[in-house]
């Protein structure tokens, strides 16, 4: 006789108490295969609920193909390969960790500014974009005409880059179009040169498309480009404006000499300007793609300038490539929000991404100085301040005889959430350890507090 006793609990509904019940039977192989389960009334009566609670979780057992119903015989249990779940109902091990308390601080690189989002305006906007017919179909697959065009003026405005919208590939994120703009080239370029220290999400999308890898040093007063003309790819990744992590920018000179060494070799540089708007000693630099845009991949984003969240970026391509990126991914459908294209495309219209640009920047250059005159109040010579020019993190190059780990590990335990610089770093090395300390998203008490409970944990 097959157990229908059972306690109903008020977690959830008793049809669905019931059919996790059956359901565990069979898969433990209680209950084996061709044995008749209990009609719907006598199921009922034996646990007093309605006939039509039993029927449901019947039906719900018939749908996976745990049972069958056999006309006048009733209900029937299939055979299901009980080795499917001896995983599911294994006891899981619990892994015994040290108790660390949760973070008070947390210095993370990748957030904004929460205090000074212009909440009103995008929500104002982004409700205007909701009543307009165009909202309501699916998105072009290459971003749509009136945020490329909005882009276009701006990259003009702030970058001197000149290029139709045409030339605008909208996408969600860089590494994304990374990983595209790899499935489009690995035919024509079987190496990438790139920055060692660099953006590890860059070489993870090189990587995916199966480059192999040739690195250019960068220190932490710049690129070395000495041994440039020796390397045999054709194919580079830079990001000369804010390098990742040094935050150091490429010279004029440098520059001119990457332009040289593309068109030399009839190759192509892509140019990540992920954050070039946060630049607090002067104004931001020229774009490469403004000196030479024909051997020039320019990528943008809206995620480190206004909102994570949003995942709006952008690609401005050199023609011969442009044709061939729409040959290749035309029919593919946008990974893009059509309403966050259509709400960004009306915010810079009405010249609020102007206006959120330059209020940012001086809430940023504020918090910068604060954060780096805190720090060498705190540390005095114990640290190196690397970055502090622009951006949104700084690096600490600290000295002492300990390990990186180390470093996260006790600021941890004074609940404090740092990030290492490793994942950064290829074949090169640094003397000291480096962590890396964002400041957006936190208030002026807020570093302060931070910052007081690093030097308790390092010093």
């Amino acid at each position: 006789m097959i157990n229908t006793i059972f306690a109903f609990t008020d977690s959830s509904p008793k049809y669905k108490q019931i059919y996790e019940h059956f359901k565990y039977l069979i898969e433990q192989g209680d209950i084996k295969a061709d044995e008749p389960l209990p009609s719907i009334r006598q199921l009922a009566d034996s646990l007093q609920v309605s006939r039509n609670t039993t029927l449901m979780a019947y039906e719900q057992l018939v749908a996976e193909g745990y049972i069958r119903g056999e006309g006048r015989k009733g209900y029937v249990v299939n055979e299901v390969e009980p080795l499917l779940f001896q995983e599911a109902h294994s006891t899981p091990t619990i892994k015994q960790t040290e108790s660390v308390p949760p973070a008070r601080i947390d210095f993370r690189a990748d957030v904004v500014d929460q205090s000074h989002f212009p909440l009103k305006t995008w929500r104002r906007i982004s409700n205007q974009v909701l009543t307009e017919k165009d909202s309501f179909r699916y998105g072009e697959p290459f971003g749509e005409w009136c945020l490329r065009e909005q882009i276009a003026a701006y990259l003009l405005q702030s970058r001197g880059v000149r290029t139709d919208p045409d030339a605008i590939i909208i996408g969600s994120s860089t590494g994304q179009m990374l990983v595209y703009l790899g499935l489009v080239l690995k035919h024509d370029f079987s190496s990438i040169i790139v920055e060692d220290p660099g953006y590890d999400g860059a070489r993870e999308a090189f990587q995916l498309n199966q480059f192999s890898l040739e690195t250019l040093p960068v220190y932490e007063t710049g690129a070395d480009f000495s041994h440039l003309e020796q390397m045999t790819s054709r194919f580079i990744y830079v990001a000369p404006s804010h390098h990742s992590p040094y935050g150091v920018s490429m010279p004029i000179q440098q520059r001119h000499a990457l332009i040289h060494w593309a068109n030399k070799r009839q190759g192509y540089i892509i140019e990540d300007d992920y954050d070039s708007e946060f630049r607090y000693t002067q104004q931001p630099f020229p774009a490469l793609a403004s000196i030479d845009s024909t051997r020039v991949i320019y990528l943008g984003n809206f995620s480190k300038c206004f909102l994570p969240g949003i995942r709006l970026s952008y690609m401005v391509l050199p023609q011969p490539l442009l044709e061939r990126y729409k040959n290749q991914f035309t029919h593919f459908e946008s990974t893009t929000s059509l309403l966050s294209q259509f709400a960004m495309a009306k915010f810079m219209a009405e010249g609020e991404w102007n206006r959120h640009i330059k209020r940012m920047r001086l809430v940023y250059k504020r918090k910068m100085q604060h954060f780096v005159s805190v720090l060498r109040d705190h540390f005095k010579q114990s640290i190196s301040i690397i970055g502090e020019q622009s951006g949104l993190y700084v690096l600490v190059k600290v000295h002492v005889e300990r390990s990186e780990e180390w470093l996260v590990q006790q600021a941890s335990i004074q609940g404090v959430k740092v990030y290492p610089t490793s994942p950064f770093f290829l074949k090169s090395k640094t003397d000291k350890p480096i962590i890396k300390l964002g400041f957006s998203n936190l208030s002026f008490d807020e570093i302060q507090l931070g910052v007081k409970l690093l030097k308790k944990a390092w010093l």
